[in-house]
């Protein structure tokens, strides 16, 4: 995720969508995008909930890396102060808030943050359930000597369990499995309209590559009014 094929044409768009304004990276971590967006000269601040990453990313402003003000807190709930051009969520953050009602509360936290004619960006996966056999629940995305995935769907409640295998040298496996609330595009649409934000753009990635019915995922943005 640091190689500059992918953090380049990140940074390249959120960059644009900034312009001479600040920026407001939710679930900010340690720093892998907020600090290369701080580098090209964009003011930005974050939101996160662990004190561990926040420790990590004031290590490297530390050592060197450009300032970036962060603010320990829920990204549904929290708030910086200020205004701002630009807020944005990356690599399906967005489903780690397990309820509609929590995610509606962060497009409405994006939009109390942002000044008029400000845009939201968010990053993340559409749900494959149109690969799934009927009556399946489980589809594998990643089969590798090194590296078992696969995730399982709970088609009633709009969740995924992300499980993931790792093989070591010496033949042990260590076990992770993360949980997510997946949504629709169309969904994530009306979440904005609820928080008063209107729809601006949406691509397959971060290449500006059309969105299309074959898309695995998007980066969508939603502005307030001017």
């Amino acid at each position: 995720m640091f190689a500059p094929e992918v953090l380049g044409p990140t940074v390249d768009v959120l960059s644009d969508l900034a312009g001479s304004g600040r920026a407001l990276e939710f679930a900010i971590g340690t720093g892998r995008v907020g600090l290369a967006l701080a580098a090209r000269g964009v003011p930005v601040s974050g939101i996160e909930l662990s004190p561990h990453m926040i420790a990590e990313l004031c290590a490297k402003t530390a050592a060197g890396a450009p300032a970036v003000e962060v603010v320990e807190g829920d990204m549904a709930t929290t708030r910086v102060a200020g205004g701002f051009s630009l807020v944005y969520l990356v690599f399906n953050t967005v489903t780690n808030l397990l309820e509609q009602d929590e995610q509606v509360e962060c497009f409405v936290n994006a939009a109390r943050h942002l000044e008029p004619g400000g845009a939201f960006l968010v990053e993340t996966f559409v749900p494959e359930l149109q690969r799934l056999p009927p009556g399946d629940s489980a589809r594998p995305f990643d089969v590798s000597p090194e590296h078992l995935g696969f995730d399982t769907y709970d088609l009633v409640a709009s969740r995924l369990t992300s499980h993931h295998v790792r093989f070591g040298p010496d033949g042990t496996a260590s076990r992770f499995a993360s949980h997510h609330r997946y949504a629709w595009p169309a969904e994530y649409d009306l979440m904005a309209r609820i928080a008063g934000l209107r729809l601006e753009s949406r691509w397959s990635g971060w290449d500006r590559s059309e969105f299309t019915a074959a898309s695995r995922s998007h980066v969508s943005t939603w502005r307030t009014p001017r």
